[in-house]
């Protein structure tokens, strides 16, 4: 127990370093549904090969981080080898919650999509039910708990990383199976078989079966546009401080008057529409990055469909000037690829490295 405990509190706490990593989920994200089937055999007193135990299931899931999730499953038995005839179609019915641990995540992190190879363990306890109206079952108890382990061996297929084939080993135990007893048949035959939910709580090798199934699974699309977990964009507070601080500049400058590379946007405006500032988009960056924040994309939806725009990209006075040269024609670039996804007409998008001596983190759009 004491193991179990102590594996309990790891894995939550791989849970806890790991969401840190990621986008936070919406209440229907991250789920699955799939399909699995194979044989079972009895782990004692049993030809193995010789009594083979054919199941198919469902399973239902979904995962609340990229390590830790839950999964519904129910699986139907179909043969009554090597146990006496319960004179239905399907023998047994078992039905699990289960817990589900990614291993590759937990020990190798998340790369931001699943890997074409992963590990998944899985444990917990279900409802098994025995079906059967025959003689030599209607005396017995016909439903018990189980408990299941196993070992998931997944590939992740598909263009979006959606589907999911598996191999898995594993053992389910009737942990309060009532053991064997002798049923009269006639009066001179008897026949042994095993009842079910009539004794304590035990992990009993004799009361346990080894299965090995396959399986595939779908992932349902996410809020995040993928159908997996995507991964934040985390930013330090001194970044944030700087860019709090260089959005109150620029709001400080433009209650006095246009920035230089403003007048940059007006020089090459074209004659003689004028330029007001309502009309200039400012989209910010941090320093030494050409990436659009999320801020910076909110800024530039505002800009219309159709609309046609001239693009100034700057850098601030760090670093040399071919670097700055560089970083700010990224950003103007970065601005007009987004905005040209958006239906909006690109007329030029330039970058002027270093414009003047202040902080110039920017590109200054100007819609027309």
């Amino acid at each position: 127990m004491k193991k179990l405990v102590l594996l309990f509190a790891a894995a939550l706490m791989a849970v806890s370093v790991n969401a840190q990593t990621v986008t936070e989920s919406k209440t229907f994200d991250n789920f699955y549904i799939g399909i699995n089937g194979g044989v079972a055999t009895k782990m004692t007193q049993n030809s193995w090969l010789g009594n083979l135990n054919p199941n198919a299931g469902l399973r239902i899931g979904r995962w609340f981080t990229p390590v830790f999730g839950l999964a519904a499953e129910s699986n139907a038995y179909f043969s009554n080898k090597p146990y006496a005839s319960t004179g239905t179609f399907v023998r047994m019915v078992n039905t699990s919650l289960l817990g589900t641990v990614n291993l590759s995540n937990w020990f190798a992190g998340y790369p931001g999509e699943p890997r074409a190879f992963e590990v998944v363990a899985l444990y917990g306890l279900g409802w098994g039910h025995l079906f059967g109206n025959s003689n030599v079952y209607k005396y017995i108890n016909h439903n018990n708990m189980t408990s299941k382990a196993a070992l998931d061996f997944t590939f992740n297929f598909g263009a979006n990383k959606a589907w999911q084939f598996y191999i898995e080993p594993a053992v389910v135990w009737g942990v309060n199976d009532g053991g064997q007893h002798n049923i009269a048949l006639t009066n001179t035959t008897s026949e042994k078989v095993y009842s079910m939910g009539q004794s304590g709580f035990e992990y009993n090798i004799n009361h346990a079966m080894a299965q090995l199934n396959a399986g595939i699974v779908y992932k349902f699309g996410n809020s995040n546009g993928t159908h997996n977990f995507k991964i934040a964009q985390l930013r330090d507070q001194a970044e944030i401080d700087g860019l709090n601080s260089q959005i109150n500049d620029l709001r400080n400058q433009l209650a006095q008057k246009p920035k230089e590379v403003i007048k940059e946007v007006v020089k090459e405006a074209p004659a003689p529409e004028e330029v007001k500032v309502e009309n200039l988009v400012f989209v910010t960056f941090a320093q030494g990055k050409a990436v659009l924040t999320k801020d910076a994309k909110k800024a530039l939806d505002g800009v219309a469909s159709g609309k046609h725009v001239q693009i100034v990209g700057t850098a601030s006075p760090e670093g040399s000037a071919e670097i700055n040269q560089k970083l700010s024609e990224a950003r103007a670039n970065n601005v007009a690829e987004y905005l040209k996804k958006n239906g909006v007409n690109v007329d030029e998008a330039t970058g002027k490295g270093v414009q003047g001596t202040t902080s110039n983190r920017l590109a200054v759009v100007y819609v027309k």
